[in-house]
């Protein structure tokens, strides 16, 4: 069996709902469906819940009533007989119903996971009943009878995979089997959601409780590309990647991959394919657990990036002082991307400012302090071991006319990364493209 993950996007119209149907059905073999909510809903349904907050609700019901419509034109458009359009409306009536019913109580972060969940509910059963009026062998799984997390919000994976089987057990011969992505229980049974990497997740944590021979993510792009196409002109698609390099690049600056979301995958050593649902036969990116020796993938860019610099005479020889920097870090919850250390000094960047102020005001504890904002990574992915002579030159040589404030080598064996100034983002990424790319 494979695993089929499709985004909003990819099911935002009535005409590229049948074409997913179609994606679906067309190599006759059982397959798993994952589904995001349609595009644009989630950002819809947190609108009614931050209405609900704030108790206003005539703008909650007000954007109900203009999503419920929305979703009331679709179903028009993508059925054909009265009777699965009949049982598609009366699904929906009762769902916007039940985002009704919460402007007459109290509104808690409980009932804005329930309502933030109705997007995949609703694109799931529209697809299964779009299928069911095809002719097509459908079953529709509640996530939230198989999806859990555990105390730290983690995915219970043992719990996943023997009840995701079980149900499977029960339903077995179907030609394809329909979930929702992003939406899961917690471990005290609450609705709930995966945050990282939503469906994708989703589709990662089925493809690996199921020992799936594929997970295919389904985007608007064909697969991850050698530079960013928003900026640089000529990019190509990366034909194949391993997980860590593909990790690398979503982390630095890929969007179309979260690098927690293909961890399950990894482990259970299943390939993940990113493919196209606007251009099917595309070859896409494939992510498994094979390195091509010596090569550079691709570049990536990480904006909104700020560095820090403590400088202290007092670090010479001094014992601990890194785990003290480390520690406020970490007691403010700020994750840190790039480290570099001298004999009288440490630089490491961060993209949350939420704590800024007060991470500053406690490193000066430990000595002078200075910030850069408006910053950038520029990350180059690859099989960059140290055996590999020559790399890092290359890299170096195409970033030889920008300033460089920092530069992280070796803490991996896929990336080396520069910190540049936001403005000259543009010039490294064309100049790495030219370098190494040759384009």
């Amino acid at each position: 069996m494979k695993v089929m993950k499709f985004g909003g996007t990819s099911v935002g119209t009535p005409e590229r709902m049948k074409k997913v149907a179609g994606l679906v059905t067309r190599s006759g073999e059982p397959t798993f469906l994952v589904l995001s909510a349609m595009s644009g809903t989630t950002n819809s349904l947190l609108e009614i819940s931050d209405y609900l907050f704030k108790k206003n609700s005539d703008g909650a019901n007000e954007t109900i009533n203009l999503l419920e419509k929305k979703y009331f034109a679709h179903a028009e458009e993508l059925f054909t007989t009265e009777a699965s359009k009949t049982e598609t409306l009366q699904f929906m009536r009762e769902e916007f119903d039940y985002m009704r019913s919460f402007t007459k109580d109290l509104f808690t972060s409980f009932e804005q996971k329930s309502i933030v969940a109705q997007g995949e509910i609703l694109s799931t059963n529209m697809m299964y009943n779009y299928m069911r009026e095809q002719g097509i062998d459908a079953v529709l799984l509640s996530a939230l009878d198989f999806m859990r997390t555990d105390k730290n919000g983690e995915p219970d994976t043992q719990y996943i995979r023997k009840k995701l089987n079980a149900i499977l057990d029960a339903n077995e011969g179907h030609q394809v089997y329909i979930t929702q992505g992003f939406i899961c229980r917690n471990t005290y049974g609450e609705v709930d959601n995966l945050l990282r990497g939503g469906s994708d997740y989703t589709a990662s944590l089925v493809g690996a409780a199921l020992g799936a021979e594929e997970i295919q993510i389904w985007t608007d792009i064909d697969g991850m590309h050698n530079n960013d196409p928003r900026v640089v002109e000529h990019t190509e698609s990366v034909k194949r990647l391993n997980f860590e390099e593909a990790a690398e690049l979503a982390y630095f600056g890929a969007k179309i991959l979260h690098p927690t979301c293909i961890q399950p995958a990894k482990y259970a050593d299943i390939p993940v394919r990113l493919l196209n649902t606007m251009d099917p036969d595309a070859e896409g990116t494939t992510i498994d657990n094979v390195t091509m020796r010596g090569t550079i993938k691709a570049v990536a860019a990480k904006d909104n990036i700020i560095a820090i610099k403590i400088k202290s005479s007092r670090m010479l020889l001094a014992t601990g002082f890194l785990r003290k920097v480390f520690e406020i870090f970490e007691s403010y919850q700020t994750p840190i991307d790039m480290v570099c250390t001298s004999e009288v000094g440490v630089s490491v960047t961060i993209d949350n400012a939420k704590h800024l102020q007060e991470i500053v005001d406690e490193l000066k504890k430990y000595g002078k302090v200075t910030v850069d904002n408006d910053m950038c990574i520029i990350c180059i992915v690859g099989d960059l071991d140290w055996s590999n002579l020559g790399f890092e030159t290359l890299a170096t040589e195409a970033m030889k006319d920008i300033p460089v404030r920092m530069i992280s080598y070796g803490g991996s064996n896929y990336n080396i990364s520069f910190l540049v100034k936001a403005n000259d983002k543009r010039r490294a990424l064309e100049n790495l493209n030219k370098k190494i790319f040759n384009q």
